[in-house]
């Protein structure tokens, strides 16, 4: 894994092919559909059944133990205060990696996967791309080119909705983005009541924030997560991934009037291409250079791809 050191004696992660890896899927049953899992896939990032029974059933499975073990201890937590009144809190799931690496796709699987466990638990997604300023905002404080890095995001509303979600408030409302209009939707919500889960994707959801010099509780988002998953591939094959996927977008949503990026749709192909070019180096690129891959460390578990978008290789923390 790049700079990973699989050997290395001190190092914090188990390491696992994918073969070794589908091994750990036991007895867990397929829950799916060929027809659902394609349904699931993302543009330009496919995903067929096999990959679902090599890497996300042993991945549905691990993370089953630690809600279970997570419910465990917050029984255990009541008799110790005795509290039989308090709030279950949701078991929050955080999702980081690249633009393009196929976060959303693995995000959806995995949540159609947790919500059919025996036990039927209530599974919601969140991105955090509704917690993007405007865009009205982002050209007034010059950040539009910086629009995905950490500081185009309300930080203070991401860490309301997590508290609220995470205290075990009802009907906690996230913002609504637009990939169409590349814009918050003004006024638009979706409301989260209470799930089981969360699983919450984004970008940067493992960043951590400076840290105050006076030793003041500053949190961070991911302080509010009890597992961490980031998805990986060599920078290579995500700069292949994003080009080939902005020029199928020319041939799709691009068309639509109502697009951001309409005006990308008549260009010749190496024109657009060029304008692709461009987009990853200075804006994605840089954001994954200075802030995403960074995080990768902090991570509990790292899903690593290959060049066919399947999953080679897995990292997970050591307890």
């Amino acid at each position: 894994m790049d700079q990973f050191a699989p050997t290395e004696k001190y190092f914090p992660y188990r390491f696992f092919t994918a073969g070794e890896w589908a091994k750990f899927r036991a007895d867990t049953p397929l829950t799916l559909t060929a027809r659902e899992v394609e349904r699931l896939g993302s543009l330009n990032d496919p995903i067929d059944l096999e990959e679902v029974r090599r890497i996300y059933l042993t991945l549905s499975r691990l993370l089953s133990a630690h809600v279970e073990a997570s419910q465990l201890l917050f029984r255990q937590r009541q008799v110790f205060f005795n509290a039989n009144d308090a709030v279950k809190t949701p078991f929050i799931i955080g999702m980081a990696g690249s633009v393009a690496v196929g976060k959303s796709t693995t995000a959806r699987v995995l949540k159609e996967l947790l919500a059919r466990w025996p036990s039927s638990p209530k599974v919601d997604l969140v991105t955090t791309d509704g917690f993007l300023f405007p865009n009205e905002v982002l050209r007034r404080e010059n950040l539009m080119e910086r629009k995905g890095f950490p500081d185009s995001y309300d930080v203070g509303a991401l860490l309301r909705f997590l508290s609220a979600i995470k205290s075990g408030q009802p009907d906690v409302r996230a913002p609504v983005y637009s990939h169409l209009t590349y814009d918050v939707i003004p006024g638009e919500f979706v409301t989260i009541d209470r799930p089981d889960i969360l699983i919450f994707e984004g970008l940067n959801v493992l960043q951590p924030r400076d840290l105050p010099q006076d030793g003041k509780f500053v949190p961070f988002v991911s302080d509010f997560f009890d597992f961490s998953i980031y998805i990986d591939a060599d920078a290579e094959l995500i700069h292949d991934w994003y080009i080939a996927r902005f020029m199928r977008l020319r041939e799709t949503a691009f068309r639509n009037p109502q697009s951001f990026f309409h005006r990308y749709a008549s260009l010749s192909d190496d024109a657009a291409r060029a304008i692709a070019e461009g987009l990853w180096a200075n804006i994605n690129m840089k954001n994954l250079r200075e802030n995403i891959l960074p995080t990768r460390p902090r991570a509990d578990l790292i899903l690593r791809k290959g060049a066919d978008h399947k999953v080679e290789e897995v990292a997970l923390r050591k307890l």
